[in-house]
Formats: C-alpha cells, sequence, structure tokens
C-alpha cells in the first residue's frame, strides 16, 4: 500500500495518549489478521507492505533487503554531503551514538513519480531531492542522517522494499502482491 502521510503504520491504537491519531484502519476494512511489514512513521509516506504470514515479515525485514527512501531536505545536497552519506553517519539509537552502515545516496533529479503534497513555500528556501537506500532501519535513521549532515529532512518517502516497488501508486491506494 502507499501509506498517506499523517497516519500511523498501525490498525488499532494501543496507547492513551495517541488517541487522536491516524489510523490506516481508517482507510481500509481488513482482516484482524493483517499487520504492517516495518513501519513508516506518522511524517513518512509510501511503500508499506502488509501482511497475514509472520515468516513473511520476518523474512522482508531482514537486512538482506534494501529499502530505498526517495527524501526532500532543505538545503543544497553536495558531493561531499553524499560521500558522508554513503560511507556512514554518526547517529543517536536509544541514547547512544551509532555510526550508520555504508549505504547508497544520490542526488535524484527526477521527482515524476512522487505524488505532489505541499510541504513549504519555496521563499523558504531551496529544497533538494536525494535517494537513500538503507540494509538497515533504524529508529527514523533517515531523518536524523540527513539532519546530522546539516539537510534536515522536509518529506520522506519510501519507494522500495526489495524487489516490491511504489511505482505510480498514490497516496492511500492498495494492491495486491505475490511472493
Amino acid at each position: 500500500m502507499y501509506k498517506p502521510y499523517g497516519y500511523l503504520s498501525q490498525f488499532i491504537n494501543h496507547q492513551n495518549k495517541r488517541r487522536n491519531k491516524k489510523l490506516l484502519s481508517e482507510l481500509f476494512d481488513l482482516s484482524k489478521d493483517v499487520m504492517a511489514v516495518g513501519r513508516l512513521d506518522e511524517k513518512s509516506e509510501g511503500l508499506l507492505l502488509l501482511t497475514t504470514d509472520g515468516k513473511f515479515s520476518n523474512h522482508i525485514t531482514s537486512s538482506n533487503f534494501e529499502k530505498e527512501y526517495h527524501v526532500m531536505v532543505d538545503g543544497i545536497i553536495t558531493p561531499e554531503i553524499i560521500e558522508e552519506l554513503k560511507t556512514g553517519v554518526e547517529i543517536s539509537v536509544e541514547g547512544k551514538p551509532y555510526k550508520t552502515k555504508a549505504c547508497k545516496a544520490e542526488i535524484l533529479e527526477d521527482t515524476s513519480h512522487i505524488s505532489e503534497r505541499f510541504v513549504r513555500d519555496e521563499r523558504h528556501g531551496i529544497t533538494t531531492w536525494l535517494s537513500i537506500t538503507l540494509t538497515e532501519g533504524k529508529f527514523r535513521q533517515v531523518r536524523k542522517m540527513t539532519a546530522k549532515v546539516g539537510l534536515p529532512t522536509l518529506r520522506l518517502v519510501r519507494v522500495r522494499i526489495g524487489d516490491y516497488k511504489l511505482d505510480r501508486m498514490k497516496p492511500g491506494e492498495i494492491l495486491p502482491i505475490s511472493y
């Protein structure tokens, strides 16, 4: 499915402090056995795999699968920043320093495949898009990585998990897959 911006990657709310949050169950009437494979935070959007198969979920979330994100950042990406991202940057994970694994990173010239969504007015500064492909998935890792190199994330869209791709799906759209 294409998880829209503003929704949590869950179907049932188990927390009192998040009563007013939007859940995926508001978009779809799915079996109670359906679970999201991995997560996208409320402010992230894009490809989210849904399954009833726990083995499939564990398999997909392993480090054998690349996760590709297209990221709009505040500022101009330089070749030096791309190299820094590729070799790994130090972020905080559970309050401790953590050096991210080497990843793929490149400037993204063509964003025609990404659904339009207003983020901010152009007069507030230049934005640039980049592609980051990870084999790990620490809590808010992409956002922490871009902030570390001085380019805060303004928009984050997961476009691929392994061979599964978002392609031209629209926010809220759900399509069946075979595995």
